[in-house]
């Protein structure tokens, strides 16, 4: 599927035409750091109300400062879904440690994941062994990684052999928790892929809900370069692709025909398994924000608006 890389006229998008989309839209959620969250004044300016507001953990950033995002955002009325790297928690005292520390901030939802750095810290190395911690009693949601273009970090071969297994896995343990639990994805830029996999994902019996990650708006420069960091291979073939066309590279991408596909599928096909989209606002959370307002009508409209 090509690539949009063409902004929509303002009035146009003010009014959207695409009933699909619209509906798609509905529920998203939003990935934040606690550095990014400072420039954004008043989270109600931009976002839905009750929207789920995931809060990246990247190494090194101290706990005090993700519980006090975590607070803040909370107390604009936006579910906070702290990111828990098993592979920089150092032991389960540690972990212990953030989820009171989440809990006295009222956080009840939790993304698990293995984290981004080569070799733990100490005695995690994984979003399973996070679950089987059992310090996560008492939240009400778990989301756990999903990688519809595999991860090399899991299996150096090139298959998807473990982690379809870790699928497996995690979707079993949904059904001996409490707790409600979907797969969050990292950021995708085609339809059809996508559509493959989650239909895969059913046929080797993971019942988790997908919610499908996807890169908002942002330069094409910018999106390359987080590609590269993040290991998305088929997708990083696709931006260098368009690159190499100097008129493209110059203009900005926006999601707008990835999420067109994967709408109509959902349309067509109700039971299908993606649940939510999940943004990355890789060119900014304001940016972002305004683009769903734009293109997801009333799914997107600001809480103050």
């Amino acid at each position: 599927m090509a690539l949009s890389f063409f902004r929509k006229d303002t009035k146009e998008a003010a009014q959207p035409g695409n009933a699909a989309l619209e509906a798609f839209l509905k529920g998203y959620s939003i990935e934040v750091m606690p550095r990014t969250a400072e420039k954004v004044e008043d989270f109600r300016a931009l976002l839905p109300r009750g929207t789920r507001v995931y809060i990246a953990h990247i190494d090194g950033t101290p706990i005090e400062d993700m519980v006090a995002t975590a607070r803040r955002i909370g107390a604009e009325g936006y579910d906070v879904m702290p990111h828990f790297p098993a592979r920089i928690i150092r032991d389960k005292a540690t972990l212990q440690d953030w989820v009171a520390r989440y809990k006295d901030a009222g956080v009840k939802q939790g993304l698990l994941l293995a984290g981004g750095v080569a070799q733990p810290v100490g005695d995690f190395a994984t979003s399973m062994q996070l679950l089987e911690s059992g310090a996560f009693d008492g939240f009400q949601r778990l989301h756990v990684a999903g990688h519809p273009e595999g991860n090399k970090d899991i299996d150096p071969d090139g298959s998807d052999r473990m982690v379809m297994e870790a699928a497996r896995w995690k979707s079993a343990f949904a059904e001996r928790t409490d707790a409600q639990m979907a797969m969050a994805t990292q950021f995708c830029f085609e339809a059809q892929p996508v559509i493959d996999w989650v239909n895969r994902l059913q046929a080797e019996g993971v019942k988790l809900p997908v919610h499908i990650g996807i890169a908002g708006p942002a330069k094409l420069q910018t999106l390359i370069k987080f590609a590269i960091a993040c290991g998305v291979g088929p997708s990083l073939r696709v931006l260098q692709k368009r690159a190499m066309d100097v008129t493209k590279l110059l203009l900005p991408y926006e999601p707008t025909e990835v999420l067109e596909g994967l709408a109509a599928h959902k349309a067509a096909n109700p039971g299908f398994g993606i649940e939510q989209v999940h943004f990355f606002p890789l060119g900014g959370i304001k940016t972002n924000a305004q683009w769903v307002t734009d293109n997801g009508g009333a799914s997107g409209r600001p809480a103050n608006a």
